[in-house]
């Protein structure tokens, strides 16, 4: 099962249970026709810091530039071997193997329903975003099927947020949101042009939750070589968008560079080299509450600014 599939199947499966049945076909149908962008490039992320993490402290570069492996056989800092889903198959790249199984070694368990709650919360988001351009109940006092979608939206949302609820990123989830919101709000007073870059600030956004959806599930910090693909992926959504579609990502092949491909450091951004046991004293010690989400670090990117931003 490659990613597309993984994101896919997960996202109907936190779906599985909407009623009544037009509905639950309505939300079947949105994601069937969806672009996995967001949700792949999530298990992408995770995939690049896994395998960065895997590198021997030895190997890794401070300038983050790529990196070579001394020796194609060498063992982790001790952390990959205890964490391997002992239900995973054997594969080259374990870190593969535990995105698809999971930490608990059950398949959709683990990162594939992160990577689908991001990919829920910019389907119903981007529904928000077309009911509110085109108000379908501007000439008629009843549309049934207007009154489907954004029910649909809604539930969309808030299952992409039950799935994130528990894990680093929610913060960003809501943040998301948030901005979503003033966005719209701003826009409506905006010319063409603004208007055009405010709307495509959802899609800025949802691709910088994923990368950090990503690196929570590898439990690692968001570097500026995945933010600056999520940058890079957004703006080709805004340059592919049409009168008849609108914005929305292509096929994750089409726009995705080969993540695989790409390295990262970790010294130029400080993140943290230390073991597993040193990490966990660490945090006894500052009494940090690993259920709560840490602060984030605002990464500049090139979101347009709306009212509200800081």
């Amino acid at each position: 099962m490659d990613r597309v599939d993984t994101c896919r199947g997960a996202a109907r499966d936190a779906l599985a249970d909407v009623e009544p049945a037009a509905l639950h076909d309505f939300l079947t149908d949105t994601l069937e026709t969806a672009s996995m962008t967001p949700g792949v490039l999530t298990l992408a992320s995770a995939s690049v810091l896994e395998r960065a993490a895997s590198r021997p402290a030895d190997d890794r570069d401070s300038s983050g530039g790529k990196h070579e492996r001394s020796d194609g056989n060498a063992e982790t800092n001790g952390e990959t071997a205890s964490r391997e889903s002992p239900g995973a198959p054997e594969t080259e790249d374990r870190s593969a193997a535990k995105l698809v199984y999971g930490e608990s070694g059950n398949s959709l368990e683990g990162i594939a329903h992160h990577a689908a709650g991001v990919q829920l919360i910019y389907e119903g988001l981007r529904l928000t975003r077309a009911l509110a351009h085109d108000e379908p109940w501007a000439e008629t006092t009843g549309d049934t099927r207007a009154d489907l979608e954004i029910l649909a939206a809604d539930i969309l949302v808030a299952r992409g947020f039950y799935l994130l609820a528990r894990t680093d990123a929610a913060d960003t989830a809501v943040r998301t949101v948030r901005r979503f919101g003033r966005d719209q709000t701003t826009r409506a007073d905006a010319d063409e042009t603004d208007a055009a870059a405010l709307d495509a600030n959802l899609e800025q956004d949802v691709l910088e939750l994923a990368v950090r959806t990503g690196a929570t599930a590898a439990d690692a910090d968001p570097t500026p070589e995945l933010l600056a693909v999520a940058t890079d992926v957004a703006d080709v959504a805004d340059a592919t968008a049409t009168t008849d579609t609108g914005l929305a990502f292509p096929p994750a092949a089409e726009c995705l560079p080969d993540l695989e491909a790409l390295e990262v450091g970790f010294d130029s951004e400080g993140a943290s080299e230390d073991t597993d046991e040193d990490a966990s004293e660490d945090n006894r010690e500052h009494g940090r509450d690993l259920e709560r989400p840490p602060v984030e670090t605002e990464i500049p990117t090139d979101r347009v600014t709306s009212t509200g931003d800081h």
